[in-house]
Protein backbone atom coordinates (compact mmCIF):
# COMPACT_ATOMS: atom_id res chain seq x y z
CA UNK A 1 0.00 0.00 0.00
CA UNK A 2 1.10 3.54 -1.14
CA UNK A 3 2.51 5.00 2.35
CA UNK A 4 -0.39 7.86 3.40
CA UNK A 5 1.07 8.17 6.69
CA UNK A 6 0.80 11.96 8.14
CA UNK A 7 0.06 13.37 4.78
CA UNK A 8 -3.46 14.50 4.72
CA UNK A 9 -4.78 16.04 8.08
CA UNK A 10 -7.96 17.48 9.66
CA UNK A 11 -8.41 20.97 9.99
CA UNK A 12 -12.06 21.79 10.70
CA UNK A 13 -15.06 19.70 12.11
CA UNK A 14 -18.44 21.12 12.55
CA UNK A 15 -21.99 19.58 13.05
CA UNK A 16 -25.38 21.12 13.26
CA UNK A 17 -28.24 20.49 16.15
CA UNK A 18 -28.97 16.93 16.46
CA UNK A 19 -32.70 16.24 16.93
CA UNK A 20 -36.02 16.77 14.91
CA UNK A 21 -36.28 19.51 12.20
CA UNK A 22 -39.43 19.35 10.55
CA UNK A 23 -39.32 21.47 7.21
CA UNK A 24 -34.88 21.56 7.13
CA UNK A 25 -34.53 19.17 4.22
CA UNK A 26 -31.32 17.10 4.22
CA UNK A 27 -29.17 19.31 2.25
CA UNK A 28 -29.80 22.58 4.31
CA UNK A 29 -28.57 20.36 7.64
CA UNK A 30 -25.94 19.51 5.24
CA UNK A 31 -24.92 23.40 4.66
CA UNK A 32 -25.35 24.47 8.81
CA UNK A 33 -22.55 21.42 9.34
CA UNK A 34 -20.08 22.68 6.59
CA UNK A 35 -20.50 26.59 7.91
CA UNK A 36 -19.91 25.25 11.38
CA UNK A 37 -17.18 23.07 10.00
CA UNK A 38 -15.31 26.24 8.00
CA UNK A 39 -15.81 28.50 10.97
CA UNK A 40 -13.67 25.88 13.03
CA UNK A 41 -10.92 25.70 10.46
CA UNK A 42 -11.39 29.77 9.40
CA UNK A 43 -11.86 28.98 6.34
CA UNK A 44 -14.71 30.53 3.45
CA UNK A 45 -16.30 28.43 1.03
CA UNK A 46 -14.42 30.26 -1.57
CA UNK A 47 -11.29 27.79 -0.37
CA UNK A 48 -12.53 25.01 -0.54
CA UNK A 49 -12.10 23.05 -3.86
CA UNK A 50 -13.24 19.53 -3.06
CA UNK A 51 -16.90 18.56 -1.57
CA UNK A 52 -17.71 14.42 -1.13
CA UNK A 53 -21.16 14.05 0.28
CA UNK A 54 -22.70 10.68 1.59
CA UNK A 55 -26.26 9.84 -0.09
CA UNK A 56 -28.80 10.65 2.86
CA UNK A 57 -30.69 7.81 3.96
CA UNK A 58 -33.66 9.12 1.58
CA UNK A 59 -31.60 9.32 -1.02
CA UNK A 60 -30.74 13.27 -1.11
CA UNK A 61 -27.55 15.40 -0.06
CA UNK A 62 -25.57 14.25 -3.09
CA UNK A 63 -23.26 16.64 -4.19
CA UNK A 64 -24.92 18.26 -7.44
CA UNK A 65 -28.10 19.25 -5.03
CA UNK A 66 -26.27 20.78 -2.38
CA UNK A 67 -23.84 22.53 -4.63
CA UNK A 68 -26.37 24.34 -6.08
CA UNK A 69 -28.02 25.47 -2.76
CA UNK A 70 -24.67 26.08 -1.10
CA UNK A 71 -23.62 28.08 -4.11
CA UNK A 72 -20.18 25.68 -4.35
CA UNK A 73 -18.93 24.43 -7.54
CA UNK A 74 -15.72 22.86 -6.62
CA UNK A 75 -13.21 21.36 -8.94
CA UNK A 76 -13.67 17.98 -7.82
CA UNK A 77 -16.76 16.84 -6.12
CA UNK A 78 -18.28 13.15 -5.57
CA UNK A 79 -21.31 11.43 -3.64
CA UNK A 80 -20.54 7.86 -2.08
CA UNK A 81 -24.21 6.07 -1.58
CA UNK A 82 -23.48 4.77 1.94
CA UNK A 83 -21.74 6.34 4.70
CA UNK A 84 -19.80 6.38 8.03
CA UNK A 85 -17.73 8.90 7.40
CA UNK A 86 -14.52 6.69 6.78
CA UNK A 87 -15.37 5.78 3.09
CA UNK A 88 -15.74 9.55 2.74
CA UNK A 89 -12.48 10.54 4.49
CA UNK A 90 -10.17 7.28 2.72
CA UNK A 91 -11.92 9.21 -0.81
CA UNK A 92 -10.70 12.73 0.23
CA UNK A 93 -7.36 11.57 1.15
CA UNK A 94 -6.64 9.77 -2.05
CA UNK A 95 -8.11 13.19 -3.60
CA UNK A 96 -5.63 15.16 -2.17
CA UNK A 97 -2.64 12.34 -2.58
CA UNK A 98 -3.23 12.44 -6.51
CA UNK A 99 -3.42 16.44 -6.78
CA UNK A 100 -7.50 16.06 -7.91
CA UNK A 101 -7.90 18.87 -5.03
CA UNK A 102 -6.47 20.38 -1.87
CA UNK A 103 -9.03 21.64 0.91
CA UNK A 104 -12.15 19.32 0.74
CA UNK A 105 -15.27 19.42 2.68
CA UNK A 106 -16.80 16.21 3.65
CA UNK A 107 -20.08 16.21 5.06
CA UNK A 108 -23.34 14.35 5.74
CA UNK A 109 -27.27 15.26 6.19
CA UNK A 110 -30.12 13.35 6.70
CA UNK A 111 -33.73 14.31 7.57
CA UNK A 112 -34.76 10.92 9.02
CA UNK A 113 -36.95 11.39 11.83
CA UNK A 114 -38.80 13.83 10.85
CA UNK A 115 -39.40 12.61 7.45
CA UNK A 116 -40.97 9.48 8.60
CA UNK A 117 -38.10 7.60 6.66
CA UNK A 118 -39.54 3.82 6.96
CA UNK A 119 -36.29 1.35 7.53
CA UNK A 120 -38.43 -1.33 8.23
CA UNK A 121 -39.08 -1.61 3.94
CA UNK A 122 -37.43 -3.93 2.93
CA UNK A 123 -35.98 -4.48 -0.51
CA UNK A 124 -36.34 -8.07 -2.11
CA UNK A 125 -33.71 -10.32 -0.98
CA UNK A 126 -33.05 -13.43 1.37
CA UNK A 127 -33.13 -11.20 4.65
CA UNK A 128 -36.28 -9.84 3.52
CA UNK A 129 -38.06 -13.00 2.90
CA UNK A 130 -36.69 -14.63 6.31
CA UNK A 131 -38.49 -11.76 8.14
CA UNK A 132 -35.20 -9.59 8.74
CA UNK A 133 -36.79 -6.28 7.68
CA UNK A 134 -34.55 -3.83 9.50
CA UNK A 135 -31.03 -4.01 11.37
CA UNK A 136 -32.16 -5.10 14.50
CA UNK A 137 -33.04 -8.41 13.21
CA UNK A 138 -30.12 -9.35 11.53
CA UNK A 139 -27.95 -8.11 14.43
CA UNK A 140 -30.26 -10.01 17.24
CA UNK A 141 -29.38 -13.24 15.23
CA UNK A 142 -25.66 -12.58 15.36
CA UNK A 143 -26.01 -12.00 19.16
CA UNK A 144 -27.72 -15.03 19.61
CA UNK A 145 -24.99 -17.12 17.46
CA UNK A 146 -22.04 -15.36 19.97
CA UNK A 147 -24.45 -16.60 22.92
CA UNK A 148 -24.80 -20.03 21.89
CA UNK A 149 -20.88 -19.85 20.72
CA UNK A 150 -19.50 -18.08 23.72
CA UNK A 151 -21.85 -18.36 26.38
CA UNK A 152 -22.20 -14.25 26.29
CA UNK A 153 -24.40 -13.01 28.58
CA UNK A 154 -27.38 -10.40 28.87
CA UNK A 155 -26.02 -8.29 31.32
CA UNK A 156 -22.24 -8.29 30.04
CA UNK A 157 -23.76 -7.37 26.60
CA UNK A 158 -25.60 -4.54 28.18
CA UNK A 159 -22.49 -2.97 29.42
CA UNK A 160 -22.06 -1.87 25.88
CA UNK A 161 -25.11 0.93 26.06
CA UNK A 162 -24.62 1.83 29.57
CA UNK A 163 -21.46 2.98 29.14
CA UNK A 164 -21.99 5.25 26.31
CA UNK A 165 -25.31 6.40 27.96
CA UNK A 166 -22.54 7.39 30.73
CA UNK A 167 -20.54 9.23 28.13
CA UNK A 168 -23.44 10.34 26.91
CA UNK A 169 -24.28 12.61 29.65
CA UNK A 170 -21.44 14.50 30.02
CA UNK A 171 -21.86 15.41 25.91
CA UNK A 172 -24.33 18.51 25.90
CA UNK A 173 -24.69 17.11 22.35
CA UNK A 174 -26.45 13.77 22.80
CA UNK A 175 -30.08 13.35 21.93
CA UNK A 176 -30.30 10.23 25.00
CA UNK A 177 -29.04 11.62 28.26
CA UNK A 178 -30.89 10.08 31.42
CA UNK A 179 -29.33 7.77 33.46
CA UNK A 180 -28.97 4.16 32.58
CA UNK A 181 -27.78 1.33 35.12
CA UNK A 182 -27.48 -2.30 34.28
CA UNK A 183 -30.34 -2.85 36.52
CA UNK A 184 -32.45 -0.40 34.21
CA UNK A 185 -31.08 -2.18 31.25
CA UNK A 186 -32.12 -5.42 31.87
CA UNK A 187 -35.23 -4.14 33.79
CA UNK A 188 -36.31 -3.00 30.23
CA UNK A 189 -38.30 -5.75 27.31
CA UNK A 190 -36.83 -7.20 24.60
CA UNK A 191 -37.44 -5.44 21.39
CA UNK A 192 -35.67 -7.63 18.95
CA UNK A 193 -34.98 -10.70 21.11
CA UNK A 194 -32.24 -10.58 22.12
CA UNK A 195 -31.65 -6.24 21.61
CA UNK A 196 -33.29 -3.87 23.77
CA UNK A 197 -34.38 -0.82 22.82
CA UNK A 198 -31.14 1.07 24.39
CA UNK A 199 -28.98 -1.37 21.85
CA UNK A 200 -30.68 0.14 18.50
CA UNK A 201 -29.94 3.40 17.52
CA UNK A 202 -32.20 6.18 17.46
CA UNK A 203 -33.12 7.87 14.22
CA UNK A 204 -32.33 11.79 13.63
CA UNK A 205 -32.16 14.94 11.90
CA UNK A 206 -29.05 16.40 11.94
CA UNK A 207 -25.58 17.48 9.46
CA UNK A 208 -21.99 16.88 10.18
CA UNK A 209 -18.71 18.03 8.15
CA UNK A 210 -14.90 17.70 8.11
CA UNK A 211 -12.74 19.43 6.14
CA UNK A 212 -9.34 18.06 4.96
CA UNK A 213 -6.45 19.19 3.29
CA UNK A 214 -2.60 18.40 3.02
CA UNK A 215 -0.19 18.28 6.17
CA UNK A 216 1.48 21.30 4.80
CA UNK A 217 -1.56 23.24 4.07
CA UNK A 218 -2.22 22.26 7.86
CA UNK A 219 -0.06 23.95 9.04
CA UNK A 220 -1.34 27.19 8.09
CA UNK A 221 -4.57 26.37 9.85
CA UNK A 222 -5.55 27.67 13.25
CA UNK A 223 -6.43 24.24 14.82
CA UNK A 224 -3.92 21.68 16.10
CA UNK A 225 -3.99 19.53 12.95
CA UNK A 226 -5.38 15.58 13.21
CA UNK A 227 -3.49 13.69 10.84
CA UNK A 228 -4.75 10.56 8.95
CA UNK A 229 -1.75 7.82 9.73
CA UNK A 230 -3.35 4.67 8.73
CA UNK A 231 -6.58 3.31 6.62
CA UNK A 232 -7.77 0.46 5.13
CA UNK A 233 -11.27 -1.34 4.03
CA UNK A 234 -11.97 -4.77 3.13
CA UNK A 235 -15.36 -6.27 1.00
CA UNK A 236 -17.78 -8.72 1.27
CA UNK A 237 -20.09 -7.69 -1.96
CA UNK A 238 -20.89 -11.05 -3.00
CA UNK A 239 -23.29 -11.14 -0.57
CA UNK A 240 -25.02 -13.72 2.11
CA UNK A 241 -23.25 -17.00 0.27
CA UNK A 242 -20.83 -18.16 3.24
CA UNK A 243 -20.72 -19.67 7.17
CA UNK A 244 -21.45 -17.64 9.30
CA UNK A 245 -22.81 -14.30 7.31
CA UNK A 246 -24.31 -12.19 10.56
CA UNK A 247 -20.78 -12.74 12.39
CA UNK A 248 -19.25 -10.53 9.63
CA UNK A 249 -16.01 -12.03 9.76
CA UNK A 250 -14.78 -9.71 6.89
CA UNK A 251 -13.80 -7.61 9.22
CA UNK A 252 -11.24 -9.56 10.01
CA UNK A 253 -9.47 -8.70 7.00
CA UNK A 254 -9.49 -5.04 7.41
CA UNK A 255 -8.53 -4.91 10.86
CA UNK A 256 -5.53 -6.99 10.10
CA UNK A 257 -5.05 -4.02 7.38
CA UNK A 258 -5.09 -1.40 9.17
CA UNK A 259 -2.34 -3.50 11.71
CA UNK A 260 -0.07 -4.14 9.15
CA UNK A 261 -0.32 -0.43 7.55
CA UNK A 262 0.60 1.19 10.23
CA UNK A 263 2.88 -0.88 12.37
CA UNK A 264 -0.03 0.18 15.84
CA UNK A 265 -1.18 -2.34 18.01
CA UNK A 266 -4.35 -2.30 20.02
CA UNK A 267 -2.17 -1.34 23.01
CA UNK A 268 -1.24 2.01 21.16
CA UNK A 269 -4.80 3.31 21.10
CA UNK A 270 -5.88 5.72 23.30
CA UNK A 271 -9.50 6.02 22.05
CA UNK A 272 -11.71 3.48 20.17
CA UNK A 273 -14.88 4.53 18.17
CA UNK A 274 -16.74 2.20 16.73
CA UNK A 275 -20.04 3.23 14.19
CA UNK A 276 -22.93 1.69 16.09
CA UNK A 277 -26.32 1.20 14.51
CA UNK A 278 -26.62 -1.82 17.73
CA UNK A 279 -24.42 -2.43 20.19
CA UNK A 280 -23.39 -6.08 18.30
CA UNK A 281 -21.63 -3.75 15.82
CA UNK A 282 -19.52 -3.17 19.14
CA UNK A 283 -18.95 -6.68 20.20
CA UNK A 284 -18.18 -7.93 17.07
CA UNK A 285 -15.25 -5.57 16.44
CA UNK A 286 -13.96 -5.00 20.05
CA UNK A 287 -13.13 -8.78 19.13
CA UNK A 288 -12.07 -8.36 15.73
CA UNK A 289 -9.60 -5.63 16.04
CA UNK A 290 -8.21 -7.42 19.25
CA UNK A 291 -9.14 -5.34 22.10
CA UNK A 292 -10.72 -8.23 23.56
CA UNK A 293 -9.99 -12.42 22.76
CA UNK A 294 -12.51 -13.80 20.19
CA UNK A 295 -15.87 -14.89 22.11
CA UNK A 296 -14.75 -12.94 25.19
CA UNK A 297 -16.34 -9.19 24.07
CA UNK A 298 -19.11 -9.60 26.76
CA UNK A 299 -17.03 -10.15 29.45
CA UNK A 300 -14.21 -7.44 28.56
CA UNK A 301 -17.09 -4.79 28.41
CA UNK A 302 -18.71 -5.84 32.03
CA UNK A 303 -15.31 -5.14 33.21
CA UNK A 304 -15.41 -1.33 32.97
CA UNK A 305 -12.50 -1.23 29.79
CA UNK A 306 -14.55 1.21 28.15
CA UNK A 307 -16.83 3.38 30.58
CA UNK A 308 -15.56 6.64 32.06
CA UNK A 309 -11.99 6.29 33.31
CA UNK A 310 -11.59 3.11 31.95
CA UNK A 311 -8.54 2.04 29.90
CA UNK A 312 -9.60 1.99 26.36
CA UNK A 313 -12.56 4.74 26.08
CA UNK A 314 -14.88 3.69 23.67
CA UNK A 315 -17.63 5.91 21.53
CA UNK A 316 -16.46 8.68 24.16
CA UNK A 317 -19.57 10.72 22.56
CA UNK A 318 -22.29 8.39 23.45
CA UNK A 319 -22.06 6.54 19.92
CA UNK A 320 -25.25 6.39 17.95
CA UNK A 321 -26.79 4.56 20.98
CA UNK A 322 -26.86 7.71 23.02
CA UNK A 323 -25.46 10.89 21.01
CA UNK A 324 -27.42 10.81 17.35
CA UNK A 325 -27.75 8.80 14.59
CA UNK A 326 -25.96 10.77 11.78
CA UNK A 327 -24.58 6.96 10.19
CA UNK A 328 -21.32 6.97 13.00
CA UNK A 329 -19.88 10.45 10.90
CA UNK A 330 -20.35 12.36 14.51
CA UNK A 331 -17.79 9.50 16.17
CA UNK A 332 -14.98 11.07 14.08
CA UNK A 333 -15.58 14.89 14.68
CA UNK A 334 -15.61 13.73 18.70
CA UNK A 335 -12.12 11.65 17.70
CA UNK A 336 -10.73 14.88 16.36
CA UNK A 337 -11.84 16.97 19.22
CA UNK A 338 -10.61 14.43 22.13
CA UNK A 339 -6.96 14.34 20.15
CA UNK A 340 -7.06 18.21 20.28
CA UNK A 341 -7.99 18.66 24.10
CA UNK A 342 -11.05 20.49 23.38
CA UNK A 343 -14.17 18.53 24.30
CA UNK A 344 -15.95 19.36 27.90
CA UNK A 345 -13.42 18.29 31.00
CA UNK A 346 -15.24 16.11 32.75
CA UNK A 347 -15.37 13.65 29.11
CA UNK A 348 -11.54 14.85 28.12
CA UNK A 349 -9.12 11.33 27.87
CA UNK A 350 -6.59 12.87 29.37
CA UNK A 351 -3.44 13.51 26.26
CA UNK A 352 -4.82 10.94 23.60
CA UNK A 353 -2.53 10.58 21.18
CA UNK A 354 -4.32 8.25 18.30
CA UNK A 355 -7.87 7.16 17.77
CA UNK A 356 -8.74 4.42 15.87
CA UNK A 357 -12.50 4.19 13.89
CA UNK A 358 -13.48 1.20 12.60
CA UNK A 359 -16.96 1.26 10.82
CA UNK A 360 -19.32 -0.87 8.03
CA UNK A 361 -22.03 -0.57 5.52
CA UNK A 362 -23.67 -2.71 7.10
CA UNK A 363 -22.23 -6.63 5.85
CA UNK A 364 -21.24 -5.76 2.55
CA UNK A 365 -17.65 -3.29 3.57
CA UNK A 366 -15.51 -2.55 6.36
CA UNK A 367 -12.97 0.69 6.95
CA UNK A 368 -10.98 1.82 9.39
CA UNK A 369 -9.25 4.90 10.02
CA UNK A 370 -6.01 5.54 12.51
CA UNK A 371 -5.76 9.51 13.54
CA UNK A 372 -3.74 10.95 15.71
CA UNK A 373 -1.85 14.31 16.87
CA UNK A 374 2.02 13.27 16.00
CA UNK A 375 2.50 13.36 11.81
Amino acid sequence: MTDIRGKVAIVGVGHSDQGTFPGKSAEQLSIEAIQSALADAQLTKEQIDGLITCKSIQGGNVDTSLGVRFGLSPKYSQTLDYGTCNFSLHLAVQAILTGLAETIVLVYGANARSAKVNFAAAAPSLEGASGFVHIAGQAGMALQRHKALYGTTDEEFGWFAVSEREWAQRNPLAIFRDPLTIEDYLAKPYMVEPLRRDDVTMISDGGVALVVTSAERAKDYPNKPVYVLGMAENTEVRGDYFPDWHMRPNIQQTAARIWQNTGFTPKDIDLLYIQNPTAVWNLQMVEYYGFAPIGEGGRWVAEGHTRPGGDMPLNTNGGQLSESYMWGWLHMVEAVRQLRGTVEPDRQVPNPELALYCSTMAFHKSAASIIGVNQ
